[in-house]
C-alpha cells in the first residue's frame, strides 16, 4: 500500500497537445503520462491541488505511488515534473511504472 494516492482521468487523442494541455491547466487540471513496463503509454490529466499537496512531502519523489485511472490502478514512481518558470506550479508530469 502505497502513502500516496492520486486520482486521475484518461486524456483522450483530441485533448493533447499544446493548446490543449494550456486549457487544462486553466482549469486547474495537470497534463501527465504514464509509460514503462510493458503496457502501453497513458495520457492522463490530475487535479493541480492534489498534485501540489503531494509535492510538500520530500518522500513523494522517493515512494511508489498509486494512481488510479478509472477502475484501474497503476504503481509509478515520479520520472519528471515540469515547473512554470515564474510561479514554480507544476505544469506537467511523467510517471514511470514500478
Amino acid at each position: 500500500m502505497s502513502n500516496f494516492v492520486l486520482n486521475a482521468q484518461a486524456r483522450a487523442e483530441d485533448k493533447q497537445g499544446k493548446g490543449a494541455s494550456r486549457r487544462l491547466r486553466r482549469e486547474a487540471l495537470i497534463p501527465a503520462i504514464i509509460y514503462g513496463g510493458e503496457a502501453e503509454p497513458v495520457s492522463v490529466t490530475l487535479e493541480l491541488r492534489e498534485l501540489v499537496k503531494a509535492l510538500e512531502n520530500k518522500a513523494f519523489f522517493e515512494e511508489v505511488v498509486e494512481i488510479k485511472v478509472g477502475d484501474k490502478v497503476e504503481n509509478v514512481k515520479i520520472q519528471a515534473l515540469q515547473r512554470h518558470p515564474a510561479k514554480n506550479t507544476p505544469m506537467h508530469a511523467d510517471f514511470k511504472r514500478a
